[in-house]
């Protein structure tokens, strides 16, 4: 029985590359550092609107 290395996938276009790399080559880094920061800042976004919400019912009950 042929056994496989042990491996991983790019992120973005999932070829396969060694053991704890997260990307394959410098075009796929900056895709992924594009795609880390869209995420961030819609985390900060979701996290603004739902403290907008809490004050406005907070302010809404006093």
């Amino acid at each position: 029985m042929e056994r496989i290395p042990q491996h991983s996938h790019c992120q973005i276009c999932g070829k396969a590359i060694p053991y704890g790399e997260i990307v394959c080559s410098d075009e796929c880094r900056e895709k992924y550092e594009a795609l880390v920061k869209k995420r961030k800042m819609y985390i900060y976004i979701m996290y603004g609107a739902l403290a907008l919400l809490m004050l406005m019912f907070v302010l809404m009950y006093l």
